[in-house]
């Protein structure tokens, strides 16, 4: 089983996305270094070395759905202002605004989810999986699996891609920087739904 830990040493050392780490990590059957070249392999190693270059141009890209009922505003960063005006660029930034109108995600990556929130969902889940009369030794992983979905509908970046589920939309900002040659980042954003509590309308 992949730790925390393993996953957490992975990133540092190649700077590449968590859920990449831990899918390489699992491939690699928890050996650091052979997951090193799996990233290498997946072609994420490009990207994972313009993962410390400071990525402060690009655009703010706006979407509008449903007449008018909900609209998204996205922050999203290159390097400079040459790629910030290609038109991959904008077309990524315009996907990714029509990605957020649609899941409504909460949060850009799981580090900005508070822990407060995770415990609470954490919480709940453990409740339901004990309703549920599964064994004492299997909660804390059934638990831990279900947090993982929990993630995935939550944040930006671990949401399967609206245009191509097969892939995250993190493996997609990352094909876009090996494809473009600079690091993107989707910095944050910002979605309104008609109607919808004042306090719950931005991110």
């Amino acid at each position: 089983m992949v730790t925390a830990e393993q996953v957490k040493a992975l990133r540092e050392r190649t700077g590449a996305g968590l859920m990449e780490c831990k899918r390489s990590l699992e491939a690699a059957q928890g050996d650091i270094d052979k997951a090193v070249e799996v990233l290498r392999e997946r072609g994420l190693a490009q990207a994972a070395k313009k993962a410390g270059r400071e990525a402060s141009e690009g655009l703010i890209e706006s979407y509008i759905h449903l007449q008018g009922r909900i609209g998204v505003l996205v922050e999203l960063n290159c390097e400079t202002d040459f790629v910030a005006n290609t038109a991959e660029f904008r077309t990524l930034a315009h996907d990714i605004a029509m990605h957020v109108a649609a899941t409504a995600p909460r949060y850009v990556d799981r580090t900005e989810v508070p822990q407060a929130v995770v415990d609470h969902e954490r919480e709940i889940l453990m409740r339901q999986a004990q309703h549920e009369g599964k064994p004492a030794q299997i909660l804390d992983k059934m638990v831990q699996g279900r947090l993982e979905k929990f993630y995935q509908q939550v944040v930006l970046l671990e949401q399967p891609f609206i245009k191509n589920p097969d892939q995250t939309v993190d493996q997609v900002v990352k094909a876009y920087t090996a494809r473009l040659g600079e690091r993107i980042v989707v910095r944050r954003f910002s979605r309104f739904e008609r109607g919808e509590a004042l306090d719950e309308g931005t991110q």
